[in-house]
């Protein structure tokens, strides 16, 4: 038996789907970088020249980005990137709190010596970057990092579905104040030192106290607006 012919349709979706998922990417920088402010249209004609692609990958990258909750779409209207809200906020850092907590404490007992050496020395390296340098989407994210040192695959998939983009949106936001990026450089390393001490009890309740904190600095930020 012959296989079916690929329709021109899909032919056609197949070649946009390497391009969708890059300007997915530069959609995502550009919401994170505050290239498109909260609120902001997208429209899809201007993002097609501007990255010089057809419409096609545009409209599967914003449909993505509608899909986990970036960018909001009401009948008759324009897409706009979403307006981060508190009681969202709020319920995103609790599931957060408890799964990071958790993913920490595993960490602890479950990363190498080795492995928690290079995770002092990229949180270090980080702090030393020119935080305002042009903008582009972070090589090292600490708590991606630390879900993937637990080593539980079901908890890794938890802390990475795409709700996490949500999640990072906020962090991004709360992190964009620098007394808040110095705050939770100080945070990090003293999970870090937990972990390295095999104290899989404090490194949990630190990381736990430390993502309550950022969820009160985030509300307290998204209130005064």
């Amino acid at each position: 038996m012959m296989p079916p012919m690929e329709t021109t349709e899909s032919i056609a979706s197949a070649a946009s789907a390497p391009r969708a998922e890059t300007v997915f990417r530069q959609l995502l920088q550009d919401i994170y970088t505050g290239r498109f402010a909260q609120g902001a249209v997208v429209n899809e004609l201007e993002l097609a020249k501007r990255l010089n692609v057809s419409r096609g990958p545009v409209r599967e990258a914003v449909q993505r980005l509608q899909g986990i909750g970036l960018i909001t779409r009401t009948p008759f209207m324009k897409a706009r990137v979403i307006k981060l809200g508190v009681e969202t906020m709020i319920e995103l850092f609790e599931v957060r709190a408890a799964l990071e907590g958790m993913a920490c404490k595993l960490a602890t007992e479950r990363m190498s010596d080795q492995e928690l050496d290079e995770l002092e020395q990229a949180l270090h390296a980080e702090s030393f970057k020119d935080q305002d340098a042009p903008s582009s989407l972070p090589q090292f994210d600490f708590h991606a990092r630390v879900a993937q040192g637990s080593k539980n695959r079901r908890l890794i998939e938890a802390l990475n579905q795409d709700n996490y983009n949500l999640l990072r949106l906020y962090r991004t936001s709360a992190a964009s104040i620098q007394q808040r990026k110095a705050t939770a450089f100080e945070e990090h390393a003293q999970i870090v030192m937990a972990m390295k001490s095999r104290n899989g009890a404090l490194a949990e309740s630190l990381m736990r106290s430390h993502i309550q904190r950022a969820s009160q600095y985030m509300q307290h930020q998204l209130e005064e607006v």
